[in-house]
């Protein structure tokens, strides 16, 4: 199978809010032999604002973020899905980018009116280059060179590992740098830990995992905090039953004899301590999963490999005690409330298939007619990322009314509360730190403080002549 590397540098880390301005991807054979390239950028949308860290990092001007001459967001996410499509099926991997990357470029989609899950979907797998680096460092370090951070701290941040392994990486903070970084790191696992580098393919097929997960009577599950790696042995007591891909597990240091003579209002205190018992994961985001017969002795959190593979065995064939202990678990779970803002509702429920039908021909037809669609849309969100989409591509298409609706909405999000966008207030609050910190080297910070200031006057001026 082949494998997509990709990357994104985005204005923030806001996932629904941030947004992608340069998305890189290499395509590879099984090998890793580079295939193809593919590479886009976007000038900023007109209800973002970037973060000033960001632009300090990235060293990107607010000048260059509002070029008229890049394509619009709509346009690139338009491209990339274009590409990635076309070199579907196959594994896609990025560096953290289970827990970053892929979110960004989810919401993307889904805010441009694309299905969100295109890396789990068409038969692709999924897979994280970090994860499988933290792994080799846990279980064969000697394959691999992790420097020491300023803190005496390991750290596994791209620019440190590349540097330290002979790779070259010469713009960090750049898409397609960071990918080519990544791509070469890969390789060093591939030729060095061939059997690490199975594991991690074959891991990131969430089919695979559901399967090695139900045959294996318990299996060491490895979690990274903080740079380090955390090996747990564990057996599996069921599927959450909230989320179809998650599977709950129980920690095998626990006193089996002890759990099942407790009463249920007993069990669910004693899961709800901290650290829990309780493990979960997802089947479909790559986990780090070892057979016990591979583990090596540290793995095994201290215990004996006879008595962990009894333990895991008891509880498995204990129907009953795995059903109570996964209602116990549920029942101790805190519920997510339905977040106020649409942009951070993508995983409340999937749009219907007649929404599915009209974004399709959303794309299809005419800016002219798009509106059509867009209103008759029935998922609240949709309608809203279209109406949106509208505004910032084709807004001489849009009825006054419409397009006045969309501004007024969009300036009360720029100057709410901040518990969503970025608004101009926080902005230009954390500019003014990072000016007064002595970041502003080359002038970016004091340029972008001139452009909030601009747009939030600007903005007050209009909502105050609509109060008149």
């Amino acid at each position: 199978m082949s494998f997509v590397f990709f990357d994104t540098e985005t204005t923030g880390l806001r996932r629904g809010f941030d947004q992608i301005i340069h998305f890189a991807a290499v395509l590879t054979d099984a090998n890793l032999n580079e295939v193809a390239r593919f590479e886009t950028r976007s000038r900023l949308q007109p209800h973002v604002l970037p973060h000033p860290l960001a632009m300090h990092v990235n060293e990107l001007p607010i000048e260059r973020l509002t070029d008229t001459n890049l394509p619009s967001h709509y346009s690139m996410v338009s491209d990339i899905h274009r590409t990635l499509m076309s070199w579907s099926p196959a594994i896609f991997v990025g560096f953290n980018s289970i827990r970053f990357d892929e979110e960004m470029l989810r919401h993307a989609l889904f805010q441009s009116l694309y299905p969100a899950y295109l890396t789990s979907n068409h038969r692709n797998c999924r897979a994280d280059a970090l994860n499988l680096l933290m792994a080799v460092n846990a279980v064969s370090p000697e394959q691999l060179i992790v420097p020491i951070g300023e803190e005496g701290q390991q750290t596994f941040r791209l620019h440190h590992l590349a540097l330290a392994n002979g790779v070259a990486h010469n713009h960090a903070h750049d898409a397609m740098s960071d990918v080519l970084a990544t791509v070469d790191l890969c390789r060093l696992v591939y030729q060095r830990s061939p059997e690490l580098w199975q594991r991690f393919v074959r891991f990131s097929n969430k089919a695979t995992v559901a399967d090695f997960v139900e045959a294996e009577d318990g299996f060491i599950l490895t979690e990274f905090f903080g740079g380090r790696a955390y090996h747990a042995p564990v057996v599996c007591i069921g599927v959450d039953p909230d989320q179809a891909n998650g599977r709950i597990c129980l920690h095998l240091n626990q006193d089996v004899s002890q759990l099942a003579a407790m009463s249920d209002t007993e069990l669910q205190d004693y899961i709800s301590q901290k650290p829990s018992p309780i493990r979960q994961f997802r089947v479909n985001a790559s986990p780090t999963l070892t057979a016990f017969f591979d583990a090596p002795q540290h793995m095994l959190d201290g215990g004996l490999i006879d008595h962990i593979e009894n333990q895991a065995r008891r509880i498995k064939a204990d129907a009953h005690l795995c059903a109570r202990l996964l209602t116990a678990y549920v029942a101790s779970r805190e519920p997510y409330p339905l977040s106020p803002h649409l942009e951070q509702r993508i995983y409340n429920g999937f749009p219907g298939p007649d929404d599915e039908r009209r974004t399709r021909d959303f794309h299809q037809a005419s800016w002219p007619n798009r509106l059509t669609i867009v209103q008759e849309l029935e998922d609240e969100r949709l309608r809203w990322f279209g109406l949106r989409l509208m505004y910032s591509d084709a807004r001489e298409v849009l009825p006054a009314t419409i397009k006045a609706e969309i501004e007024h909405r969009l300036a009360e999000q720029l100057a709410g509360d901040g518990s969503g966008c970025l608004t101009y207030g926080l902005a230009l609050a954390e500019t003014e730190k990072l000016i007064e910190e002595g970041a502003d080297h080359v002038g970016i910070l004091s340029r972008y403080r001139i452009y909030l200031q601009d747009r939030s006057a600007r903005a007050a001026a209009l909502s105050a002549q609509k109060v008149r």
